[in-house]
């Protein structure tokens, strides 16, 4: 992920979580290099993307501000509200094509990126640290939403991520059972993506869906 795209979703997050509300200002250039930890071209990609989806509104000479027509409650808010049955069936739809893109669009780089969040859930299911399951299995979806070459998907995704933990949570109560149940589906997933087998890729990420519970 490109340092302005974790900024974008950091001050997406705060402005969810109710850090900056509507019509508020944001802090400047300087204080939000301090606060996210990274350098000024990466606060100014990440506003200006951000300014032109209408979340933030730049106001020469004043700074920036939250968009007034912002939507106080966001879609992360609203996804936490939803059944979950209801958020599985669109998280399926959606990552079926982000699965299908990343097949046909991945990179040597990426599918290194995949293999490493693999290699981590595995470790995590060894040490049956859950919270860790929960990371790198996340981690490995995101590397594969972002493979997919379109940045408005892996976006919509990243809104998902934010529940999923809170699903894992509340999933896992007796330990690591289900990521350790289904990591040689995820092992499959990343074999056929690899080899570019669109059908095969489609047919793994199902199996992972309906035994996502």
């Amino acid at each position: 992920m490109k340092l302005y795209e974790k900024v974008i979703g950091l001050i997406k997050e705060d402005i969810s979580q109710g850090k900056y509300k509507a019509g508020e200002k944001i802090p400047s250039e300087p204080e939000l290099m301090k606060l996210y930890d990274v350098g000024r071209s990466s606060i100014r990609e990440a506003i200006k993307t951000l300014a032109i989806s209408g979340i933030l509104k730049v106001q020469q000479g004043s700074g920036t501000f939250v968009n007034q027509s912002f939507q106080e409650v966001s879609i992360e808010q609203r996804l936490r509200r939803a059944d979950f049955d209801d958020v599985n069936a669109v998280r399926g739809l959606l990552e079926k094509e982000i699965v299908k893109l990343a097949t046909q669009n991945r990179t040597e780089e990426q599918l290194g990126e995949m293999e490493r969040c693999l290699e981590n859930r595995k470790l995590a299911i060894q040490d049956e640290d859950a919270l860790l399951c929960a990371d790198a299995d996340i981690a490995f979806h995101t590397a594969i939403a972002l493979a997919c070459s379109n940045p408005v998907l892996s976006d919509l995704y990243y809104s998902f991520t934010l529940i999923m933990r809170n699903f894992f949570q509340a999933r896992e109560k007796q330990g690591i059972s289900r990521f350790a149940m289904n990591h040689h589906l995820h092992e499959q997933l990343f074999k056929a993506i690899k080899s570019k087998k669109t059908n095969q890729s489609q047919s793994v990420l199902q199996k992972i869906l309906d035994n996502n519970y």
